[in-house]
Parts: C-alpha cells; sequence; structure tokens
C-alpha cells in the first residue's frame, strides 16, 4: 500500500511527540541543569563511550575492516553536515555554482561507481563464476535499480529537482524532499560498506571519498530551503547531517552482509552499483538541467569523473 503525506505527518508527529517526552524526562531536567562546561563534558564522555562499546563489539565479531568501513560510511554521512555549514551564512547561493557542485557529484559518483563497484564487482563474479562475472554484476545493477524505483514509489517525497523550483515553499514540501534524499543516502552508504567488505581497502577508500564529495552539495540543498523557511540555521544543518547519518546504517549492513556471505559478493556490488546510478540519472543530473541546459554542470561533472578517476588510479 503506498504511503500518503498523512502517513509522513503522523510519522513527523510521533517524533516530535518522542523528543517531547525525553525533554520532560528526569535525566534531561538534570543535564539542562549541569554548568554549561560540565554538561557538553557529560554529553561527548556518553557519546564516546558509545562509540567504543560499538566499535569494541564489531572489532570483536568481525575484525578490522568491519570497523573501518562502519567508520568510513559516517564520515562519508557526515559530510552532508558539512555541506549545509554555508546555509548558516547564506539563504541562496548562484544556481550556476549550485549546478557546479551537484554536476562534479554526479562525476565523482560515476567514476567511483566505474572503477570501485563494477570493474572489481565482475571480477569477483569470475572467481565464483568464471566468464559469467559480468552477467552478476548486472543481474545486482537491475536488483539496486528497481529497489531504489520501488522506494521511490511508495514514499512520498519532492524529487531533487524542486530544491531550485519555487514550488518548494511549504514545509511539507521540504520534509518529503529530505524524506528523498534520506531514501537515496541508504544504498550510498551500503555501497561504501560493500566495497570494504570485499578486502579492497583502496576501493572502499575511494568510495567513501567519493560518496563524502557528493553528499556536500545534497547538504546544501537540504538546509537552505529550511533556512528560507525560518528554521533555525543550526537546526537547518543539525537536519541536513542526520540525513547523512542513515549512510552508517547501509554501511554496516552492507559490510557484515558480504564478509558473512563472500559468494553474494559480486550482486551486492552489482546492487550498489545500480542504487548509484539510479540516483545520478532519476535526481541529480536531471536536477543540474532543471532551468535549461548548463554547460557548467557539464564541465563540472567532466572534472569531477577526471579527479575521481585519477585518485582512484594514484591509490592503485
Amino acid at each position: 500500500m503506498t504511503l500518503t503525506t498523512k502517513t509522513v505527518t503522523k510519522l513527523q508527529r510521533y517524533f516530535e511527540d518522542q523528543v517531547d517526552a525525553i525533554k520532560s524526562s528526569e535525566n534531561y531536567q538534570k543535564l539542562l541543569a549541569m554548568p554549561p562546561l560540565k554538561r557538553w563534558a557529560t554529553l561527548a564522555g556518553l557519546f564516546l563511550l558509545s562509540q567504543l562499546v560499538v566499535f569494541g563489539a564489531l572489532y570483536l565479531i568481525f575484525g578490522r575492516i568491519v570497523v573501518i568501513g562502519f567508520f568510513a560510511s559516517i564520515l562519508a554521512g557526515l559530510a552532508t553536515g558539512l555541506g549545509a555549514l554555508p546555509a548558516l551564512f547564506f539563504k541562496n547561493i548562484s544556481q550556476n555554482l549550485f549546478n557546479s557542485m551537484l554536476g562534479a557529484a554526479a562525476g565523482v559518483m560515476l567514476a567511483a561507481t566505474a572503477f570501485s563497484l563494477l570493474v572489481p564487482g565482475m571480477a569477483y563474479g569470475n572467481l565464483v563464476s568464471p566468464g559469467k562475472g559480468i552477467y552478476i554484476v548486472s543481474f545486482g545493477m537491475l536488483i539496486g535499480a528497481l529497489f531504489l524505483h520501488y522506494a521511490d514509489r511508495q514514499l512520498p517525497h519532492v524529487h531533487f529537482e524542486s530544491v531550485s523550483d519555487t514550488h518548494l515553499s511549504s514545509l511539507k514540501k521540504v520534509w518529503l524532499f529530505i524524506i528523498a534524499i534520506t531514501i537515496h543516502n541508504f544504498p550510498e552508504g551500503m555501497s561504501v560498506g560493500v566495497s570494504f567488505g570485499s578486502g579492497e581497502m583502496k576501493n572502499g577508500v575511494v568510495l567513501a571519498i567519493a560518496i563524502a564529495l557528493q553528499n556536500i552539495p545534497e547538504g546544501l540543498a537540504v538546509a537552505l530551503p529550511l533556512v528560507g523557511l525560518g528554521y533555525n540555521k543550526w537546526r537547518a544543518v543539525g537536519i541536513a547531517t542526520l540525513t547523512g547519518l542513515v549512510e552508517p546504517v547501509g554501511g554496516l549492513l552492507g559490510i557484515t552482509m558480504v564478509t558473512l556471505f563472500q559468494p553474494i559478493l559480486p550482486i551486492a556490488m552489482g546492487f550498489a552499483a545500480g542504487a548509484m546510478l539510479f540516483v545520478i540519472s532519476e535526481e541529480i543530473i536531471p536536477e543540474t538541467h532543471s532551468n535549461g541546459r548548463s554547460r557548467y554542470a557539464t564541465f563540472a561533472l567532466m572534472i569531477g569523473f577526471i579527479i575521481m578517476m585519477t585518485l582512484d588510479n594514484m591509490l592503485g
């Protein structure tokens, strides 16, 4: 059954109720009563302790490569918050600059998909079934594209091209756009995890860098409309950062899945590649040309592709 905007409103109210419950709790009130320095030190200590538990458990269960892959997917997700920071100083930016940023992101993702997912995926596929690697990876690509197609149809959202559209004027539409970004960040995180799960550190690092670079304009695209509608600037940056933090979830799923079940690695790499190509073709490139042809975006895409291709070659 297809979700409606009413469902999204109910979910939003549910999360708001949970936030209110936390704020009214005794522990939260005690935290607020602390001096600012002690309060932030307590929060930092709790955060570090939680990370120690999480990373320690991952290391003991799965080993070093899973810990590195999970950490890389966290950094890639946090790049969304980095991209949102200009919203603290500006309410809008030049359309040509934004198109160029998105074009470069598309080029980076295309190169990373080709050299860090498809090429090694076919090589692993040939190890599993000699001479049939390309067919195994192609099958995975179609599954990845169909997965995002289904998610695109089932979950209500506003498409990327509406960022610069005057129709993105209501809070509800902005939140639907945020849902779209979050949906697309999950397979991106999974691609980083799958790449690290292959055991090839270089491919994982290249893909994590590519996703991080691609997340920068996405963060800006989330934060600017929120600021334009009167949201607190820091809160807008925080929401943009949270959309990227779904990536570590996908990353952890991808890396543990292929670590435990090595034979599915070529299909998983194809799945991640197909999902990324879907996002590039369906969302990013159309946005760069939403107001007519953009030569800035075209050249930026080529430059982004060349930079990522060069990086992949240097690390190889």
